[in-house]
């Protein structure tokens, strides 16, 4: 199996890098492209992912996974958040534009041309990226399938309101402290402001509302994160979608980090396997 690792795709519309993984076999048949965002505070190589990503390659897929450019991780250190200044400068509309910039890359890269079916491509979100992942879907003709893990519904419902709101104008800055790095992670109020701006575009139930391609919800019954009623909002905007919900799976999907078993969670083994046999059916 041939596994490319950290290589960089130009961002061409931000100054920061992105990082990307590829798994395939490379053996010259066109394969369906499988492209993986990961989630608030993630990155490519959170958990278990590398370990799902070999599922998805051995059954004659290509996988892609990328650190968003302003996730907080570099080049050189893609693992965590050594640069909590691009963290706090990061939004939605830079995530739709990397992911963006990831599908041209891969679709019009030669190194690619006899690896790839381009008429063959599926959008994987964790969480955040549930979101990112839809939106795009919505928008972008060369999608032909997508799929959410423990996705969100509604963005504007994840920021604070009232005094907390006003007080982060006022102070330019919040913070929210990372319980595995113990790191304060920075929040620009630009992130807000940007939401504001692009409102209409950004509202998840109009991107679910206007998808016309296979569309699979996957969730845990005991996700406290992001709550079991926002994968039945996403599946009732679109009555075509397809609802799995996976009994007792937290919203990690059972991985952890760092994660040193050789083997997937069981729970993320399932998931895996539904997202597979979605995408391989015709």
């Amino acid at each position: 199996m041939q596994i490319t690792r950290n290589k960089i795709v130009k961002s061409t519309q931000h100054t920061k890098p992105i990082v990307t993984d590829t798994f395939y076999i490379r053996d010259n048949k066109k394969k369906p492209v499988v492209i993986f965002c990961h989630g608030y505070k993630g990155y490519k190589d959170w958990g278990a992912w590398d370990l799902a990503a070999k599922v998805f390659a051995k059954k004659s897929l290509f996988f892609v996974k990328f650190n968003f450019s302003h996730n907080g991780g570099t080049v050189e250190e893609p693992i965590d958040f050594p640069d909590l200044e691009a963290f706090g400068e990061n939004n939605y509309i830079k995530e739709l534009n990397d992911l963006e910039d990831v599908i041209n890359w891969i679709t019009n890269n030669p190194d690619f041309k006899n690896e790839i079916d381009i008429n063959k491509i599926t959008l994987i979100g964790h969480s955040r990226g549930g979101g990112i992942v839809t939106i795009k879907a919505s928008e972008n003709k060369k999608i032909t399938k997508v799929i959410t893990w423990a996705g969100v519904s509604d963005y504007g419902a994840r920021f604070p309101n009232g005094e907390h709101l006003e007080e982060w104008k006022k102070q330019g800055v919040s913070f929210i402290l990372n319980g595995r790095t113990h790191q304060q992670m920075p929040h620009l109020y630009q992130f807000y402001q940007n939401f504001k701006e692009n409102e209409q575009r950004l509202t998840i139930k109009n991107a679910v509302s206007k998808l016309k391609i296979p569309h699979l919800i996957i969730h845990g019954e005991n996700d406290e994160v992001v709550l079991p009623i926002e994968a039945k909002n996403v599946h009732s905007w679109n009555p075509k979608s397809e609802l799995i919900f996976i009994d007792k799976m937290n919203h990690p999907l059972g991985c952890t980090q760092p994660w040193k078993n050789v083997n997937m969670p069981p729970h993320l083994k399932k998931v895996v396997k539904h997202s597979i046999d979605f995408i391989i059916k015709k």
